[in-house]
């Protein structure tokens, strides 16, 4: 899913290119896009773009009369700047919003449709879709602390919920943590004043940092290579691969239809964190340390080698 820096790096390209551009329609090719129906999609239509904002992890296009567009990409959607009337083929283009000088396309990759687009009339409407997270690029020490313990969550958790913190996902909050040296299972509540300070600092590193890589890898032209998985990263999407720190392999967490990756050696002292249906499932065979994960695997590559001569 895009998070912070992708979005905010969409929404720089958007600006240059349609601020002050009339929207001329919006063609959309999968019903299933649009949540919302008053106002209607087609009170959009040739109506000036005052300007481009992030929301979350949402893109708000605002137009004359206070009508904003609001594009939720969710995990697979992603836009694409075209010619002017570019065509919408396949499963993938769901919508094309456009303008003299071009056709914002909304793609989405997969079969699931979880991208939206809500039409709302007035910021007091538009604030509505705001899920309120703290922005911590803006935020004080005090008041990320202070956010933080809001709730009882693991730190995993707390990063990615956009009601605490706004435009941090799975791929971020994993770098956060790696830079902070910390474990994506600590509870908010143990952290001392030290972690704390550490968490907000590495919060406002990552984050600058990778919206400043992007900027630099995308320079005039339109994002096109949106992805969670980045060849620089040091620990998301990195299983089994070293640390970019100490050279430890990568270790990772899968629950639902998100993970957790993290280093054993600079986050958890060495020792491996088991997700629930694992460790249910192993029980006391569950290894607890990267030795002993080694080891397992050393035995059980062993045994399938004597499997095959057999």
């Amino acid at each position: 899913m895009p998070e912070l820096p992708d979005v905010v790096v969409y929404v720089e390209a958007l600006q240059e290119r349609i601020r002050g551009q009339t929207l001329e329609r919006v063609r959309l090719q999968s019903p299933f896009l649009l949540r919302s129906v008053d106002p209607p999609l087609a009170d959009a239509h040739s109506r000036k773009v005052i300007g481009v904002r992030r929301l979350g992890k949402r893109i708000a296009m605002e137009l004359e009369g206070q009508f904003f567009l609001v594009l939720h990409l969710m995990i697979a959607g992603r836009l694409h700047w075209k010619k002017p009337g570019a065509g919408l083929r396949g499963r993938q283009d769901l919508a094309a919003f456009d303008f003299a000088v071009g056709s914002l396309v909304l793609t989405e990759a997969g079969s699931r449709r979880r991208a939206s687009l809500v039409a709302v009339q007035g910021e007091k409407a538009l604030a509505k879709l705001d899920p309120g997270g703290l922005e911590v690029l803006e935020a004080s020490e005090t008041e990320f602390a202070r956010r933080l313990v809001s709730s009882s969550h693991t730190l995993k958790r707390a990063l990615t919920d956009a009601h605490i913190f706004s435009g941090i996902g799975n791929a971020y909050s994993d770098e956060i943590l790696h830079a902070a040296r910390l474990s994506p299972f600590r509870r908010t509540s143990q952290l001392t004043e030290d972690e704390t300070r550490r968490l907000f600092a590495a919060c406002r590193h990552v984050l600058n940092d990778w919206t400043d890589k992007l900027r630099k890898e995308v320079a005039e032209s339109f994002p096109e290579k949106v992805t969670a998985f980045r060849k620089d990263m040091a620990v998301h999407g990195r299983y089994r691969q070293p640390c970019p720190v100490c050279s430890t392999p990568i270790q990772r967490i899968v629950y639902a239809e998100n993970e957790a990756n993290y280093c054993p050696t600079c986050q958890t002292q060495g020792r491996l964190l088991a997700d629930r249906a694992l460790s249910q499932l192993l029980k006391e065979d569950w290894p607890r340390t990267l030795e002993e994960l080694e080891a397992r695997l050393e035995r059980d590559s062993q045994g399938q080698k004597r499997q095959k001569r057999q």
